[in-house]
């Protein structure tokens, strides 16, 4: 089976966890980030920049409004 993320896309979430750890990382707006979870979204999308092989987003779920016939 094939792999989903690639070597250097596990290295570069690595670096990102450890910097997280440090309390060295930051987000986009220049706060220190805390959440493990905000810290991976980063370390991927550096990743997906850098064009290592990750996965695309995940596009988010609509939902639709019924119309209601009176």
């Amino acid at each position: 089976m094939a792999r989903k993320y690639s070597k250097a896309a596990s290295k570069k979430v690595e670096k990102v966890m450890r910097e997280r750890k440090e309390g060295t990382l930051k987000s986009g707006s220049g706060k220190k980030v805390k959440s493990r979870k905000q810290a991976i979204a980063i370390g991927l999308s550096e990743a997906r920049k850098e064009g290592k092989k990750v996965p695309r987003k995940a596009k988010k779920a609509t939902k639709k409004k019924a119309k209601r016939k009176s």
